[in-house]
């Protein structure tokens, strides 16, 4: 990766860790201070959602390099995928949301290093896995019965789940989780050191303090639209123009416009169907996690594909 990326990503890294610590010190001094998940969800729809907003290039893109000239297929399959894993979380929660968390582990750990790492083996993939498991694990670590209230409103009422989620917390799993999490940080920081990979150290802080200060929600609302985003979005810009990054943001922005409009269309309206039946804040919770659920899988199944197809 060019090391002007690095460098960006680096800037941008310290910029957030700088602004994690000063908002922390905001709510520490204002103790009733809190983010209302009518907020958190139009930053997501505003911020996090666009990062994923170019994937019907990325789709033109794979569609050139597998030789298929109808590209209403990509979108029929990306609605589809969508579609498939909002029914599979009514019908088997418990599950989908056990496969959700691993997957986005995974993903963010991945996304918000792999311009770092240049091999691409099986051992960066487990320690991607490991590092991303920090966003999953802190919150429940941090505030355990919040997050356990998060999961009550996903629609999981499992007995069983919530039996395991008590062992594992009951038995300090979740801090000896973290610090496999935290090895695996140290591991990659360590491996072919150069400066840029201060990144992960301020990344790391930055996702400690959020998760000690704030709630579940709050927390992975900033992580989401604040440092991934930004980052996956930094890299869209980047390659939209190399030599001038003020342009490739306003290309960017102009192609990112219409996909994130649709998306935060057909969020509210979904949040309209389910404020009949549920409060306002836990049709809120569904739409973000359930809704973040169904747009994750298509974009990382594409991202694979492309990432294989292009060898």
């Amino acid at each position: 990766m060019n090391y002007k990326i690095k460098k960006i990503n680096l800037n941008h890294s310290f910029i957030f860790f700088l602004f994690c610590n000063t908002f922390s010190v905001i709510t520490f001094i204002i103790t009733y201070f809190t983010i209302s998940p009518l907020i958190c969800l139009l930053l997501i729809l505003v911020i996090g959602v666009s990062h994923g907003s170019l994937d019907n290039e990325k789709g033109r893109k794979l569609f050139q390099i597998l030789g298929i000239n109808n590209f209403l297929i990509f979108y029929l399959s990306y609605i589809l995928i969508a579609l498939i894993v909002i029914i599979l979380w009514l019908i088997i929660p418990s599950v989908s949301l056990i496969i959700f968390l691993i997957v986005a582990a995974y993903h963010f750990g991945k996304e918000d290093t792999q311009f770092l790492i240049v091999e691409n083996t099986y051992y960066n993939q487990l320690l991607f896995f490991l590092k991303g498991s920090l966003i999953i694990l802190a919150p429940m670590y941090f505030h355990f019965d919040e997050t356990i209230s998060i999961f009550k409103l996903l629609l999981i009422d499992n007995e069983s789940f919530y039996k395991l989620l008590d062992l594992v917390e009951t038995n300090k799993i979740l801090l000896y989780s973290i610090v496999l999490s935290t090895l695996s940080s140290i591991i990659l920081f360590a491996k072919n050191f150069e400066f840029n990979k201060f990144t992960i150290f301020f990344d790391y802080f930055s996702i400690i303090i959020i998760n000690y200060y704030f709630s579940p929600l709050e927390a992975f609302t900033i992580y989401f639209c604040f440092l991934h985003s930004v980052r996956h979005c930094i890299s869209l810009i980047y390659d939209l123009d190399k030599n001038n990054m003020a342009n490739g943001l306003k290309i960017f922005t102009k192609k990112a416009l219409p996909l994130t409009i649709l998306t935060a269309i057909f969020c509210f309206v979904g949040l309209y169907l389910l404020y009949n039946t549920y409060s306002f804040d836990s049709s809120i919770l569904k739409i973000i996690f359930i809704g973040l659920a169904s747009l994750t899988f298509p974009h990382i199944l594409l991202e694979y594909l492309i990432e294989k197809n292009e060898k």
